[in-house]
């Protein structure tokens, strides 16, 4: 975390900040909203013993339900009303995507503004309570159907249990939802990418406790644990690295005649990212490898032969599993990026403004250009990505090291500093903006 904290520390001037009063409110704001939502996250679910799930819990902790608790700060470990956080949200919204690119009718609503995008944030959100009412079905009737050391981890199962637990969970996953949109418009920016940040940083000093503890007993040599700091370290400042890294495609414009004015052409350039997709190929290739292993713990052992024959061979530090993982890292990749960028429009359009890249002639040829550039890049970037989440990996099951901060939450973690960094640059710009405007008004009196 060092490298992020000098980039903030050097970023973001602090006295700058001091006077800028609206800044200050919508930070204050962010951080009062930050502070309710862990305060939520300890609000039990009713009807659940609380003994029985820790136990239930920590034999099911290294699936998908142990994944989903990082991004929920600890909450569905606790059970608690914002168990499901923020991800029915997420995936609804990567759904919405991914429908604009083959439905006609969700394209032209992207393409009308501000109308059609309200329309489609409707649309996400009817999607999200969907998916959050049938995740909470599914966790009320797997509860059910659990038992710990201390006997079941329902008190008083039956139809009353599911209704309540699925309302419960549901109302709690739409108030985060509200929560980011306020965090997004009356806060910094970046509501539901916060509240994400907030729950993976909350687990942090209890892993690094965790770890100290396993150096204190002996578990753990402090050489290896030095070398796990180091590591961690390192891994941050590559994702800085790569995550601003892009490449420039120069874009050139003719000269243009006004009236009796020859304007000169102008010369611009097109920043294209290296890691186009994000964090969206991790998130998708860890839900469908893990999947097998959830049935399987829902099933208590009961389920097909297939499901325990898979789960078997897609244990995690298995060759099957990581060669399985960088697979659909590398696919979703490509896949993404071809729905978040298309050539084909942006030579287009780059050919109705006048627009055009040196060498290459306008049209179909710049199209060709820019998806050949385009799959160079996102080659580099799935090779990145898949490295950085096969590295934790490799750490857990050859040297059973439990500090977990790698993968798909290290990723976001340092993209969601990196944004508001740039989202506390952007409102200091304009507050100094609009100082210079007041002091030009004045002497102008």
């Amino acid at each position: 975390m060092a490298s992020v904290a000098e980039q903030l520390a050097s970023n973001i001037n602090l006295g700058a900040i001091a006077k800028a009063e609206d800044l200050k409110k919508r930070i204050w704001f962010a951080l009062g909203a930050l502070i309710i939502y862990r305060l939520g996250s300890y609000v039990p679910t009713p009807g659940i013993d609380p003994n029985s799930l820790r136990d239930i819990y920590q034999q099911n902790a290294g699936g998908i339900l142990g994944m989903f608790d990082v991004f929920a700060g600890g909450a569905l470990g606790r059970m608690s009303i914002f168990a499901l956080g923020v991800m029915p949200y997420i995936s609804a919204s990567i759904i919405m995507s991914l429908m604009t690119a083959v439905s006609p009718h969700l394209e032209s609503l992207k393409k009308e503004g501000q109308t059609g995008r309200t329309k489609i944030n409707q649309y996400t959100r009817y999607a999200t309570l969907l998916l959050a009412s049938l995740q909470g079905y599914g966790i009320a009737v797997g509860l059910e159907g659990m038992e710990g050391s201390s006997g079941s981890a329902v008190i008083d199962s039956g139809y009353f249990f599911r209704i309540s637990t699925v309302i419960t969970l549901t109302g709690g996953t739409l108030f985060l939802m509200w929560l980011g949109e306020q965090i997004t418009q009356r806060g910094i920016g970046n509501g539901i990418s916060l509240i994400i940040f907030t729950g993976i940083v909350a687990n942090l000093p209890r892993a690094i406790t965790s770890t100290l503890e396993l150096g204190r007993t002996g578990a753990l040599s402090t050489l290896l644990i030095l070398f796990i700091i180091f590591l961690v370290i390192a891994v941050i400042a590559f994702i800085v690295f790569i995550e601003r890294s892009y490449r420039k495609v120069i874009v050139q414009y003719p000269r243009r005649q006004m009236g009796n004015k020859m304007f000169e052409g102008d010369n611009s350039h097109m920043p294209l990212k290296l890691n186009t997709a994000g964090v969206i190929p991790p998130i998708f290739a860890s839900s469908l490898l893990l999947l097998p292993m959830t049935i399987a713990g829902f099933s208590s052992g009961s389920g097909p032969d297939w499901v325990a024959s898979l789960v078997s061979v897609l244990g995690r530090g298995q060759p099957l599993y990581l060669l399985i993982y960088v697979s659909f890292i590398v696919f979703f990749a490509f896949f993404y990026t071809s729905i978040v960028f298309n050539p084909e429009e942006t030579a287009e359009n780059l050919r109705k403004n006048g627009g055009f890249v040196p060498g290459i002639r306008p049209g179909e040829n710049t199209a060709v250009f820019l998806d050949h550039v385009l799959t160079r890049l996102t080659t580099i970037g799935a090779i990145y990505l898949a490295a950085v989440c096969i590295l934790p990996e490799i750490m857990m099951s050859k040297y059973s090291v439990p500090f977990y901060f790698g993968g798909t939450s290290l990723l976001i973690v340092v993209n969601v500093t990196m944004d508001t960094v740039t989202q506390v640059q952007s409102h200091l710009i304009a507050h100094q903006y609009e100082g210079l405007l007041k002091k030009a008004r004045l002497r102008e009196r």
